[in-house]
């Protein structure tokens, strides 16, 4: 498909946010705004077609980018039958990271399993990295410098993305240093933070941590948390793409974790059905969706996320309602949901331990605000 701007682009403005005033909105991308699971996936795979036979005969690692290319990576690396693995903000017990840093970002720092890299980087030839939206590169040439630093290998290297906002200056750098670029819509950023000033931001902000649960330290009811507990579906077979995986592989171990789903959850032809991931773990929430919907049944996709975005009643602004929670991964963590709506049946996928139940407890009260038949699927 010839996507456009105007498919790909709608423009928000981040919260307090000194270094970059605006946020690009993707509707079709499966992250802020809620989306048909097939239109998510289809846009992503229409990413990997772009450089589809372009490095024929070398061996690729496609890196995606937490949060918000964790999926987009994870379809490329299916599509094009590659090695994957993900950046994380997460901690992993045991491993060693390369870090770097994303300037621009609400959470600066970001990861990569260096184990994984140390035991993989002699069998590539070329990393891709992948990103929903790439404006100046500086990230990605921050972490291309500490890999040729580290391994003092000449890897080759490659970005693709949704959107490219590279100026010519930026541009030039890639182009000196040979590093090769793919996108599916090319976007001149110039105007989107005067854009993201005019928006009035008087949307609906809703705090979904219950008034009995309000100070940090709370703890939830014993008993409360016995129940919450049984309600959680454990499936087992996680493959963790925080640290390096075969695409093919992955793919597996998702379409059989969304069969599960399935019959664990008892979806029914024709229901209205919504899935939502967790911050990094998207892509399979948006697999299981794309399985939900060839069933017949009517199907939108998001997820919880880092972001916090401000939200507008404006009509044509992306976002209109957000709910503040914890983080499943760490119950001192902000984390977001947007816009969400009334569905026969929500299912909540994760991969979070679930230490904790608070960060649970507060996007399930702000599910039940509109829906009843809420499963909560944990892949372990």
């Amino acid at each position: 498909m010839n996507y456009q701007q105007k498919d790909l682009v709608r423009i928000a403005k981040r919260e307090n946010n000194t270094k970059r005033s605006y946020l690009v909105v993707d509707p079709l991308q499966g992250k802020h705004v809620p989306v048909e699971p097939s239109k998510a996936l289809n846009l992503f795979k229409s990413l990997a077609e772009k450089f589809q036979g372009k490095y024929e005969g070398e061996r690729l690692l496609l890196i995606g980018f937490a949060e918000t290319a964790t999926a987009i990576g994870a379809q490329a690396a299916i599509t094009l039958e590659t090695k994957y693995i993900q950046t994380t903000r997460e901690v992993i017990p045991d491993a060693r990271y390369l870090f770097f840093s994303e300037a621009h970002s609400h959470a600066t720092e970001q990861k990569l399993v260096k184990d994984d890299i140390d035991r993989v980087i002699n069998d590539i030839d070329r990393i891709v990295f992948i990103e929903d939206e790439v404006t100046t590169g500086n990230t990605i040439m921050n972490i291309i410098k500490i890999i040729t630093k580290e391994y003092q290998k000449k890897t080759k290297f490659a970005v693709a993305s949704l959107l490219n906002g590279m100026t010519e200056e930026y541009l030039k750098i890639y182009q000196d240093e040979k590093i090769e670029l793919h996108y599916l819509v090319k976007t001149d950023h110039s105007g989107y933070g005067t854009v993201a000033e005019q928006y009035r931001c008087d949307g609906l902000y809703i705090c979904a941590i219950p008034e009995n649960h309000t100070q940090e330290s709370a703890d939830i009811d014993v008993q409360s948390e016995k129940n919450m507990r049984e309600h959680i579906i454990s499936i087992p077979g996680w493959m963790n793409a925080r640290r390096f995986v075969d695409a093919k592989q992955y793919e597996a171990a998702c379409k059989k974790l969304a069969k599960t789903v399935i019959t664990e959850t008892v979806v029914k032809q024709g229901e209205r059905v919504l899935v939502i991931g967790t911050e990094e773990f998207m892509y399979p929430a948006l697999l299981t969706g794309y399985e939900i919907e060839k069933m017949g049944c009517v199907v939108r996709c998001h997820s919880t996320t880092r972001s916090p975005i401000a939200v507008s009643t404006e009509e044509e602004y992306p976002l209109h309602c957000r709910y503040e929670l914890r983080s499943l991964y760490d119950p001192d963590r902000k984390t977001f949901i947007y816009d969400l709506e009334s569905y026969d049946r929500v299912i909540v996928m994760t991969d979070s331990a679930l230490v904790s139940l608070k960060g649970l407890e507060t996007l399930t009260y702000a599910l039940r605000m509109k829906n009843e038949n809420i499963t909560v699927i944990r892949w372990c």
